[in-house]
């Protein structure tokens, strides 16, 4: 086995969309992230990223793994045998890097090394599930769906911001305004109120991965969420497309929802947050 690590998104999309496209359902995370970077269209970021990839003897791609900013390690589905690889080189790059994500067969040995080689301990912190859409049945709720407009933009950096504080702790403005133009952004509303709203990442061989999803607290409990999905994956299928998503294991509602709407568990993966 041998490694390469690059932080130019384009060369390591060149390098491993090949072995990802295999499955571009289960490599959802990384393939969007990377395509996203390498076409110009994420913004700027301060720090670079990272992309490792593990190669076969024979130089070909059997494992492709990414870190962004402010992320921790992305393995995806990285094989289990292939996670020492992958640590001893996120060590000598990213020796403070907060933790790691990705399938528990690899994740918890790439802790484990990383440990070794830093004198770190890690708590797992959230696990999570992605869904594939199998068979969509459409949920009923009071209201209506809307495509975003540009008066939603502060609307939805500030529900996005409310919904994922962990993970975008200020307003996003340039996040959102970039959903208002890719199309890919529904609100669902009453009475000309926005009470939900739904995105998906733009098809990217073939698939689109629904999120974020969110409801203020005031609105929740009346189906809203439910019905926005089924009409944004609705939107997906009839362009030809797959539907998949990623849902909170600590939620069990969420899970219930999506269940009812035809997505199908596919894999689960888990966080993993690093400690001196």
């Amino acid at each position: 086995m041998s490694v390469r690590v690059t932080n130019d998104p384009a060369e390591f999309q060149a390098t491993t969309f090949a072995f990802l496209e295999r499955d571009p359902v289960l490599h959802t995370i990384v393939m969007t992230n990377v395509a996203e970077r390498a076409s110009g269209s994420y913004p700027a970021e301060a720090e670079p990223s990272y992309y490792v990839s593990v190669h076969a003897d024979s130089g070909e791609v059997v494992g492709a793994t990414m870190r962004t900013p402010g992320r921790p390690i992305h393995l995806g589905a990285l094989r289990e045998d292939l996670a020492v690889e992958a640590a001893d080189a996120y060590a000598e790059l990213l020796p403070d890097a907060p933790g790691v994500a990705g399938d528990r067969a690899a994740a918890l040995p790439f802790a484990r090394r990383w440990g070794e080689l830093r004198g770190t301990t890690w708590t797992e912190t959230r696990g999570v599930r992605l869904h594939k859409l199998i068979e969509l049945h459409q949920l009923e709720a009071e209201g209506e769906p809307r495509r975003m407009t540009e008066s939603d933009v502060q609307r939805a950096a500030e529900w996005n911001t409310d919904g994922f504080a962990g993970e975008s702790p200020t307003p996003d403005l340039v996040w959102a305004r970039r959903q208002f133009e890719s199309g890919a952004m529904w609100f669902w509303q009453v009475d000309g109120v926005p009470v939900s709203m739904a995105s998906y990442h733009l098809p990217l061989f073939g698939v689109c991965r629904v999120g974020p999803v969110y409801t203020p607290p005031e609105h929740r409990r009346n189906g809203y969420a439910g019905a926005l999905t089924a009409h944004v994956t609705a939107q997906i299928l009839a362009q030809g497309n797959q539907a998949c998503l990623y849902t909170d294991l600590a939620n069990p509602t969420s899970n219930q929802l999506y269940a009812r709407i035809g997505y199908t568990p596919v894999a689960d993966a888990i966080d993993l947050t690093f400690s001196s």
